[in-house]
């Protein structure tokens, strides 16, 4: 047995080497972990410009965002950030990865490569679209985090059937039709669906009761039997202003009846003939016969939908790629049969029509007056949309068309991640979001251009020098 004395030692020294092991483990500094961007401008559209920021981040996390000279836990890596200027991750709200199969395998390190850490496919067959999604997603895959709807969703006719377009559309002929699509769609693990504009009426209700109920967002075209106001409110987005025109002309109700009619008379044939003899009958005359008065009504009923202009598209006319002085360069990155096709489009090179190109300018500014959401997506790669580049060319657009270097910087960030309810995990540089980022060497608020002078990209935590991007894509190519 031991004494009370012996026993108060052993307490007493047990006590001290406690204190002891305490103390040391107290004096050890802090363990090392994840990466910072040290002494950066950082800009978002959420918190705007603070300066003098280290942003810490590790793996998919930042872990936290704070003034130089805070004593923080250290990072194992520092990257200096001195005279740049950190921003979020930027999206593309509209891309079709399969649309051209030549570009597809290059697709999504280009993104990367000018700062698109995150995609929205609208509109690809499952069977295309899957393996592509699938290595994308696949762990250390050189890719930018996608979103996908699948195909189409298109009426009796399918515009994009395959025939005289990319087969990325399928009919969906009734409402049954469209609850068992969506329903398929939803067990594929689709993140939204698209609606296109042959759906008629009872076909798009039926799609829209369906995704609700699946918890999916909606992205659409303003079916060519309908109108915008009434399409708006139904859906989370819509794309590239399409048939706004319509409801916006002073004889709207009459251009509303001949297209139903023209439809309803129309002998079974080419989705794609059908849609393009609509737009070609209407489309300038409605935007000639424009009425701000009844305008201002549609504009309101199209208040809480994004709204993603694609001006890089519609406005194609005013600043085609090819007269920018980076094109050749932006070409490089291409397989070599789209480098030589897309080098030289002399067809693209005549003088233009510019009516739509300037309404759709002047549209997206009123929207954006009006606190309409406005979204960044390019239809890449449509009309030479080099993936990647072309996102900074739909800011330039964006900025053009009235929105601050800053609108247009939410319009591809804030906006993208609201559409799929990821306000809280993206689109801010905060902690706990995940790590997304794009170094920039100017100031992207003094000039939106300055959005393609791209230091390094952060995806999903994994630091990428530019350099070394380019160098793998030029490789990959040149093995080609």
């Amino acid at each position: 047995m031991i004494g009370a004395g012996a026993a108060a030692r052993a307490a007493a020294l047990a006590a001290t080497t406690a204190l002891l092991l305490l103390q040391g483990a107290c004096s050890r500094p802090p363990e090392a972990h994840g990466t910072a961007i040290r002494d950066v401008t950082v800009i978002d559209a959420v918190n705007g410009v603070r300066e003098h920021q280290i942003v810490h981040y590790d793996g998919d996390r930042i872990v936290a965002v704070y003034d130089v000279g805070e004593e923080r836990p250290p990072a194992a890596e520092v990257i200096d950030g001195r005279g740049g200027y950190l921003i979020p991750g930027l999206w593309d709200m509209h891309v079709h990865l399969t649309y051209d199969a030549a570009l597809t395998p290059a697709m999504p390190a280009m993104f990367l490569y000018y700062g698109v850490t995150s995609v929205r496919d609208t509109g690809g067959l499952l069977e295309q679209l899957e393996p592509v999604v699938s290595r994308m997603r696949a762990p250390g895959a050189l890719a930018p985090r996608v979103f996908f709807s699948g195909p189409l969703l298109d009426g009796p006719l399918v515009v994009y059937d395959g025939v005289s377009r990319p087969h990325i559309g399928i009919a969906v002929p009734t409402a049954a039709a469209a609850r068992d699509t969506v329903a398929r769609l939803a067990a594929a693990g689709v993140d939204f669906i698209k609606i296109y504009e042959l759906v008629e009426p009872p076909v798009f209700e039926a799609l829209v009761d369906a995704a609700r109920q699946l918890g999916l967002p909606i992205a659409a075209h303003v079916p060519l039997s309908m109108t915008a106001p009434r399409v708006a409110p139904e859906v989370d987005s819509l794309e590239h202003l399409r048939n706004i025109e319509l409801a916006c002309a002073a004889d709207a109700p009459a251009l509303l009846d001949a297209r139903r009619a023209i439809m309803a008379a129309y002998q079974p044939g080419s989705g794609y003939e059908l849609r393009a003899l609509l737009h070609g009958a209407q489309r300038l005359y409605a935007v000639g016969n424009y009425d701000a008065a009844r305008c201002a009504v549609v504009l309101e009923a199209l208040r809480h939908t994004i709204q993603v202009p694609t001006l890089r598209l519609n406005a194609f006319a005013l600043a085609p790629p090819f007269a920018r002085d980076d094109w050749q360069d932006a070409l490089r990155l291409l397989p070599a049969d789209r480098r030589a096709a897309w080098a030289a489009p002399s067809g693209e090179r005549t003088a233009a029509d510019t009516t739509f190109a300037e309404w759709s300018l002047k549209l997206t500014g009123d929207m954006n007056a009006r606190g309409i959401p406005v979204g960044a997506g390019t239809d890449t790669p449509i009309a030479f949309a080099i993936p990647g580049y072309s996102l900074h060319s739909e800011l330039e657009m964006l900025v053009r068309a009235g929105l601050s270097p800053m609108q247009a910087l939410a319009a591809a960030t804030v906006q993208p991640a609201h559409f799929f309810g990821l306000d809280s995990r993206m689109g801010a540089i905060e902690a706990g979001r995940r790590a997304d980022l794009v170094l920039l060497t100017a100031d992207p608020l003094e000039d939106i251009a300055n959005t393609r002078r791209i230091d390094l990209v952060v995806a999903a935590g994994r630091t990428l020098p530019r350099a070394g991007l380019r160098e793998q894509l030029e490789a990959a190519i040149n093995a080609q």
